[in-house]
Formats: C-alpha cells, structure tokens, sequence
C-alpha cells in the first residue's frame, strides 16, 4: 500500500439530523478516503430520503433512533441544535457508536460530564468539533505554544463575530434562525462565542479561575454581543468577544513574554488553499512579524478524517481533548452567569 492511500477501512458514519451543517459536512467529507457518510436521519422521512438522494447516501432513516440500532454505523456526527446534544450524544454511546459532535459540545458543564461518563462506560470516542483546530495553521500555533516559542503567555483576545441581527436586536433576515430562540440555547455565545473560549483556552493551557462578562441582548432574548475578562490560575489574562451584530470577524492574539502569534483560526481554507500565521520572535518593538503559510483545505474533512484516525488507531486526533472541552463549558457556564449577575463568577473546577 502506498503512502498516501489510507491503511484502514473508511469509518462508516451516520448523520443525526439534516440542518444545513449536515449538509456542508456531507460536502466536505464527499471525496475522503478515510470518512464515508453511510446513513442519514431525521425527524421527517421524507426529507432524510431527500438529503440521501441528493448526496448519493446509502440509507436514510425517519428517525434518529432508527440510525442509531443498524449495527454497520460505526461513528455518528451530531449537528443537531444545541439543547439536544447531550441527549444524543449519550443515547449514541449507549449504541455503542463513537460521537462527533458540533460546538458546544452540551449547554453545561453538568451535561458535558454526563456526555463523557456516557462515552467512557461505553468505550467509545466522544469529541466536541471545531474543524479550525484540524488545521495546519492551528496545529502549528499549538507546537509553537508547546514549545514555549513566545515565552510564558500573559495575554490571549480571542474574536468572532457576524451579522444576523441589527444593532438594536431586529433579526435582519430570518426571525426563525435557531441561533435566536431562547428555548433552544441559542445565542452569540454558545455559537460564535464558543469558538473564541476555546482558542483562549488552547492559547492559556488551563481552566480560568473566574470571569466576567458585560453584553447586550437581542429582542427574543438572546445574548447579542459579549465581551468577557478570563483570569488563569498562571496569571494570564484572557478576553473573548463575540457577536451577533458585527461584521464578520475573526482574529485571535496570543501574547507572551518573548513573542506574539496573530492567527484567524479558520474552520475552512479560502480559495487559493492556504492559511496563515503571524508570528513575532522576541521582545524589542524592532522586531517584526513573519508570516508562515500553511496548505489547508476543509476543515469538516480534516476534523473527520482525525477522528477516524483516532477511533482507528487510537491516536492522530487534532481537535479538543477531554479536558478541553469539560474547560471550555465550565467557562461559557460562568459568563452565562456573569451575564446575568454583572458580577466575577468563580469557574467550577
């Protein structure tokens, strides 16, 4: 075998659901040698039957239930809202399928334990999916940091942000988008704001100790924009913003003693197929930034053929660790509160 030709079988996943995310992971994953897309559910038969069509899927299912008991579904990729993803998460454990799930991984910290212990007593493969952290660029920044390549880090800004809303919380184009309903853990932070509390938390390499947060709502209800403070056990200084009523934005910068790194920490590559880094090596204001160009691609493929990679042979896995993900949902926990109390709260640890 050569090699660049995969030297296992495809994992064989399954869909839970047929939102339009479902549908760029199907497209991103369409040509992978290591990740087929076998069987896709959903509520509604008739639209689980459509999507397969569509996308030359082997089986379709009226229900997620149905996905989960065949026995040749390997793997599951959760894209469903919010509020139910530690519902299926577990049942899927409990199926003995291994779980990809969309950001945030559950709405708190209690469910994304619940999510864990589910996947440990199952012997099965739990992630939370960032496909920004599947790519070169983020794998290079995370070598740098490990290799303490701009000293000992004191301050991390992570931003990300987009325009569904006016200024004043008016929905702009669709009053129905989910990102925008209460009852479904919708919101700027569980969406783009999950995002920036992650890279923070690469960048800090630990939990917080506690945050605050200021921000403004939208008129059903749903954080808009939020910027929080972080502050680590190490004595680094993190903030986060995000928002529903910004132009689109994306930019993260991780200071240290002896260095910066600018990045954009991107899901996807653009079209000419690279991604960049900025970085500057030492202290004196004389030093400039050097750019290093990585090659890139989709960041569903990437993330998914990772995860195949580790259920196959235990390792390769890029993305967020276990103890990533539990950080980063005791964290947007906290601000949530913060939110409300306008006050520091302590993160559980």
């Amino acid at each position: 075998m050569s090699d660049n030709q995969p030297s296992f079988a495809p994992l064989r996943f399954g869909i839970l659901g047929a939102a339009n995310i479902a549908r760029e992971f199907m497209d991103g994953v369409k040509h992978s040698p290591l990740v087929t897309v076998q069987g896709v559910a959903s509520r509604d038969g008739a639209k689980a039957a459509d999507l397969a069509k569509t996308y030359g899927i082997r089986d379709h299912y009226a229900g997620y239930e149905a996905l989960l008991a065949d026995p040749t579904i390997e793997a599951v990729y959760i894209p469903l809202p919010n509020d139910l993803h530690a519902e299926w998460a577990i049942k899927a454990a409990r199926a003995g399928k291994h779980i990809l799930c969309e950001k945030p991984l559950a709405v708190g910290l209690s469910d994304v334990r619940a999510m864990f212990e589910a996947a440990h007593a199952a012997g099965v493969k739990l992630a939370e999916a960032y496909p920004y952290m599947a790519q070169p660029q983020t794998v290079a920044m995370n070598g740098l940091l490990a290799d303490q390549a701009i000293g000992k880090i004191q301050t991390v800004s992570a931003a990300f942000g987009f325009g569904i809303v006016a200024p004043d919380g008016t929905p702009i184009a669709n009053p129905a988008n989910i990102r925008l309903q209460p009852d479904r853990a919708g919101g700027g932070l569980l969406d783009a704001g999950t995002y920036a509390v992650s890279l923070v938390r690469l960048a800090a390499g630990e939990r917080p100790v506690r945050v605050i947060a200021s921000g403004h709502f939208t008129k059903t209800g749903v954080d808009q924009t939020v910027v929080a403070l972080l502050e680590f056990p190490s004595g680094a200084l993190g903030q986060i913003s995000c928002s529903l009523s910004a132009s689109f934005h994306r930019k993260a910068l991780i200071v240290g003693s002896n260095g910066v790194i600018e990045s954009d920490y991107s899901n996807h590559a653009p079209a000419d197929g690279r991604l960049h880094l900025n970085i500057k090596r030492g202290v004196p204001k004389t030093i400039g930034f050097e750019t290093t160009t990585l090659d890139a691609g989709d960041g569903f493929k990437l993330e998914a053929e990772s995860f195949a990679t580790w259920v196959r042979t235990g390792q390769g896995w890029t993305g967020a660790t276990e103890a990533v993900s539990l950080d980063v949902a005791a964290t947007l926990e906290a601000i949530a509160k913060s939110l409300k109390s306008g006050r520091y709260e302590t993160v559980a640890q």
